[in-house]
């Protein structure tokens, strides 16, 4: 959720953020009157309370003299212990008032999305600016193939199979597919441990508590997977448990940043994606990903992005792809990030770029839900979140088999991975 004190004192930011986004600006007004609502019930309730407080005080001196056979203390007691009672019954009233207050002042506030950072820019999906495009364009003297053709014919992706066991958006990596997934994970971690990050093999099924936190029950909920009769959810990121791995903790800002990398099954729904990308396995109802994942005071939260989609960056060049860097625009930022920088790949048979990897900045946003904080000199305050994809492996395969597939049908493997898989340069 956002910080509360910028809502008061800077409204307009968030109305104006919350246009940006598509997004309805009167939410401000609501959670602001919410918030009044809650601060003019609190002050009832500690007035009332200061006042039962000061009884008692009275009251105490009066039960010894009236004890000692004081007649007039005796009379003294009894009506202030008359107006005790009442008085009790008054701040019990308005402790829960307090209370429904509070529930009422969280709802509202964590409809609000994050505030988008002002150099984002603003549209919708179509609106983001392009910041710089890396590798060369692949070019053939062939007929090309796309990824599901050259999968199927080199045996190592079977999505007849796939969705007679499990449905559709559902596969199988075989041989050289399954072999090329590990590939690419053992160079992720490399490349990850080799920059600080520390590996994380995360559970893949959380509590509510941990989704919600996190971002993933509001504009996304369409997309996760509940298990009704456990009360969990399965992840679609490793992003989801990486940011809780440290809910309702204080981490010593001495320590950061504190940087993850996970590797984890995904699992989401596709839901509204009915006819789009049915072919292959570019959008699946599961598949494996290894994501970054960073603690960091907030002051450093531009630079650590910039870090992160360097990260990004690397990989893709490793694997020797046609790449672009684009700067997603304020409607198709998903409501935890203020900003988010996409790395998209050339896809020769569909002639256009195609999202593989994505690192978003979410500031104080989430640490705010999951209540992670950091120890410093001025006390307690939010940590910056930030997330990274490092590589999911289906889109990464399709890419892959797209951009080094060869006329005979092999395909050439990037320099990074050989040494993964044999030392072979092909995949025949």
């Amino acid at each position: 959720m956002i910080d509360l004190n910028l809502l008061r004192n800077e409204p307009d930011l968030v109305r104006a953020s919350q246009t940006a986004r598509g997004e309805n600006p009167h939410l401000v007004d609501e959670v602001l009157n919410a918030d009044a609502a809650r601060r003019q019930a609190v002050l009832e309730f500690e007035q009332l309370r200061a006042e039962q407080k000061n009884l008692g005080k009275q009251i105490g001196p009066l039960q010894g003299k009236a004890k000692q056979g004081d007649n007039d203390a005796a009379k003294e007691l009894e009506g202030l212990m008359k107006q005790a009672s009442g008085l009790s019954e008054q701040v019990s009233a308005l402790e829960s008032a307090v209370r429904e207050a509070d529930e009422k002042l969280d709802a509202v506030l964590k409809l609000l999305s994050n505030v988008v950072e002002s150099n984002a820019p603003v549209g919708g999906e179509a609106d983001f600016k392009v910041i710089s495009e890396h590798g060369a364009k692949p070019t053939f003297d062939f007929q090309v193939k796309d990824h599901a053709e050259i999968g199927e014919a080199l045996g190592a992706i079977d999505i007849e199979r796939g969705a007679k066991v499990s449905g559709s958006r559902f596969y199988y990596l075989k041989n050289d597919g399954a072999l090329l997934e590990f590939a690419l994970v053992n160079f992720a971690m490399a490349l990850a441990t080799k920059h600080g990050f520390m590996p994380v093999i995360p559970p893949a099924l959380v509590k509510p508590e941990a989704m919600e936190g996190t971002g993933f029950l509001g504009q996304a909920a369409e997309n996760v997977y509940r298990l009704e009769a456990d009360d969990m959810y399965l992840v679609g990121t490793a992003e989801v448990p990486l940011a809780a791995l440290h809910m309702d903790e204080i981490l010593d800002s001495k320590n950061l940043p504190l940087r993850y990398v996970g590797y984890s099954p995904c699992f989401r729904r596709e839901a509204g994606s009915h006819g789009k990308d049915t072919k292959g396995i570019f959008r699946v109802h599961w598949f494996d990903k290894v994501e970054m994942f960073s603690f960091c005071h907030p002051d450093n939260a531009l630079e650590e992005h910039q870090k992160l989609l360097s990260f990004e960056k690397e990989f893709l060049d490793a694997m020797e792809l046609h790449y672009r860097v684009i700067d997603v625009a304020t409607g198709d930022l998903g409501s935890s990030a203020s900003r988010k920088f996409d790395c998209e790949v050339w896809f020769a048979s569909q002639d256009r770029f195609r999202e593989l990897t994505s690192t978003s900045n979410c500031t104080t946003f989430q640490s705010r839900r999951l209540k992670i904080r950091m120890r410093n000199d001025k006390g307690t305050e939010p940590v910056a979140t930030l997330n990274g994809t490092l590589v999911a492996i289906t889109r990464m395969i399709a890419a892959i088999f797209e951009t080094h597939q060869q006329k005979d049908g092999s395909v050439k493997i990037p320099a990074a991975l050989q040494p993964y898989l044999g030392g072979r340069e092909f995949l025949a």
